[in-house]
Parts: C-alpha cells; structure tokens; sequence
C-alpha cells in the first residue's frame, strides 16, 4: 500500500496537523510506503501522483476542504480518503462525497452530523486521532521539568493545578469553568486556573473578556492566561504539570487534548456530548457534565470557502445545534471531587493512560486505517 497524507504539511502544533503527522508516523512504523505533502499545493501534491503513484491520498481536513482533498486527486486518476472533522454546517459538495467509496471521521458524532446535513452514511467509517503515548506519559512531581513549568506559571507546589488549552478557552469551556471555580473557591483547596491559548488577533479580544468575567466572580488573582507560542515538545510536560484537565467544550469533534491529558495520568472534565462520548468514560477517566444549553440556528451565512458565493444564505428546515453549554452546577461538583481527593486523581488518570493506549496510540490508529482501507478497497 502507498499513502499519500495530506495536512498543513511541515505540521505546526496544531490539532489537524498532528493529526495527519502522527498517520503518516504510524504507516511509516508499520512499514507503509507514505508520503506527506500540504493539503493546498498543488504542485507537490501533482508531484507525488505523477512519480509516487499512490493508491490512495488521505486528506485531513472539513467538508469545505473537499476542492484539495478530493477533487484534486481525482483530476490526477488518484483515490481520496478524507479524513474529516465537523464544522458546524455542511453546506456542499454532497454529491461529491456520497461517491466515494470511504470516508473517515473522527468520531461517532461527527459522522451523526454530516448524516443530519445530507450523506447517506454507508461510506463513512470512524477513526479516531491518534496519541503519542510515548511523548504523553506521566510525570513525576518533583520531576525539574514539571517543576519548572508550574513556576513559570506562577503555580505553587502546593496549589492543585487545573488547566485548559485551546486555540481560545471560550471554546473550549473555559467560561464555565470559571463560574464552577467561583462555586467552589472559599471552600475549596488552593489552586490556581491556567488557560493555554494561541496567540492570534481573533483570541486577544475573548482572552480580556474571560478575564473580565474572572474579575467579576472574584478569582481573577487565581487566573492565569498565557498565550506563548508553544511546540509539541513542550506540551507533554505542560499537560503533565497540571492536577486536573478541564475543558467541557462547546464543540469537540474529538477532543485530541483530553486525551493526551488522559495519557499523562491526568483527570478529565468534559461534556456528555459530541466526541468526548468517544474518548471518555464518565466516572473513570473522566466526568462528564450535563448538557446545560444547546445554541441552535435557523439559518447560516456561507461564502466562498464553502463552494458558494459571498452572502449565499441557508434557510434550516429545523433549527440546528451548534453549540453546547456544560452545566456549570456539575463542573462544581466534579471540580471540588478531584479536588479534595487526590487518590481519586490517581485513579482516574492511570484509567485515562490505559484507554489511551489500547484506543487511541497512533499505532492502533494507523493499523485500524490499513485495515479499512483493505476492507472498504481491497487495497493492501
């Protein structure tokens, strides 16, 4: 078999770039032939059909990525398998992808999302994002390593450490965490709030909201927001400093960081939805909030990244969910758990460590994509 992976190729720390770099590292391990390009160059991606003659070319990306995941390569005679996550709406190129004979989602409610927008289903197959379990392992305390992150961010030995990362924490529920944490906090043990974003103009403007609404609930001295730029060396150590991993996100296809936290050792609080049904177990390496508030839309505005023109509007038959709230009354409650009981912790994280690797290794990944490939294909 000869693979082709498609992604934002060199692989920059984000999600849908060590998605597709950790395929390609696990095909590679298991002795394929791959090969890896950026998903919009044309002229290496042409490059590659022409000499490396690939049997198929997996694309990591959404629905709206479908002019480079699929249609290029079919110009060239070459079979695509996009890999997709969920974008809130599928507004297009449902005729395209119901022809294909594969396509991969990374989970269960992505693929229920684009069956809600229109596919068939039959072609679509479920495979998760892999983790480097090698990478993500759990450290100890007095590691210098960990030590040296937790001063950095100005947490103490003592404090319990709960942290969120994200492109932005709104997203990823930050907002409820903090209400969880005013909730708790005179009769809580000492601890400190870290949220890890990524520098960019869209999350500068939210970050001074987040840190309003700290101020408001009277925890802003226990905030702390960084926004570094970070490499995927450093996010082992970061995930591994922390007592507990939050994030009950408003959207999650996956959830990619719960669980590399989960293979740190670390205790998880999520969302009863979306991805995190896949990833997480409630009450063993996670606690799942209820949902408190679904945000649905009667109509959405596309454009010309969707294959439309500026403006084109579209008008649901039914109101659609976009958006979830975790309840914040639940996050209290499993927050002051993990919190007062540190064997708790433990117990937790190591069953977080042991799904991680029997699930979601990306080795185990990339065997279960050979396997579909040569299932769905007859490709071997």
């Amino acid at each position: 078999m000869k693979v082709l992976v498609l992604y934002d190729y060199p692989p920059s720390p984000a999600g849908l770039a060590t998605q597709g770099h950790l395929l390609h590292r696990g095909l590679q391990e298991l002795g394929v032939e791959v090969h890896s390009a950026h998903f919009e160059s044309a002229q290496e991606k042409e490059w590659y059909y022409r000499w490396f003659e690939p049997d198929v070319v997996v694309g990591v990306g959404y629905w709206g990525h479908t002019p480079y995941l699929v249609l290029h390569p079919q110009r060239y005679g070459v079979q695509p398998i996009p890999w997709l996550v969920a974008d809130g709406y599928m507004g297009n190129y449902h005729e395209v992808l119901d022809a294909l004979p594969l396509i991969l989602v990374t989970s269960r409610w992505v693929k229920k999302v684009y069956m809600r927008d229109g596919l068939s289903g039959d072609n679509i197959e479920v495979l998760p994002v892999g983790c480097d379990t090698d990478a993500f392992i759990p450290r100890d305390k007095n590691d210098p390593k960990i030590l040296a992150v937790r001063e950095a961010l100005g947490v103490a030995p003592d404090q319990i450490m709960i942290l969120t990362v994200g492109g932005d924490a709104t997203s990823k529920g930050a907002q409820e965490v903090m209400q969880a944490l005013a909730i708790n906090d005179l009769k809580a043990p000492d601890w400190k709030y870290v949220c890890k974003v990524w520098p960019q103009p869209r999350t500068e403007q939210q970050n001074l909201i987040d840190l309003q609404l700290a101020s408001q609930l009277g925890i802003d001295k226990n905030v702390v927001y960084t926004t570094n730029v970070i490499s995927r060396n450093f996010m082992p150590y970061l995930l591994a400093s922390c007592d507990i991993y939050a994030a009950p996100s408003r959207l999650e296809g996956f959830g990619m960081i719960q669980v590399e936290a989960g293979a740190c050792g670390k205790p998880v609080i999520g969302i009863k939805a979306m991805g995190m049904l896949d990833t997480m177990v409630h009450g063993q390496n996670a606690f799942l909030a209820g949902i408190a508030q679904e945000i649905r839309l009667k109509e959405a505005t596309m454009g010309d990244e969707s294959g439309y023109e500026e403006g084109h509007r579209v008008v649901f038959k039914r109101p659609r969910t976009v958006d979830y709230r975790a309840s914040v009354h639940d996050i209290a409650n499993y927050l002051m758990d993990l919190m007062q009981d540190a064997d708790m912790r433990k117990k937790m994280g190591e069953a977080g460590r042991k799904r991680a690797i029997e699930l979601f290794d990306y080795r185990v990944v990339a065997k279960k994509f050979v396997d579909l490939v040569s299932q769905r294909l007859g490709i071997t």
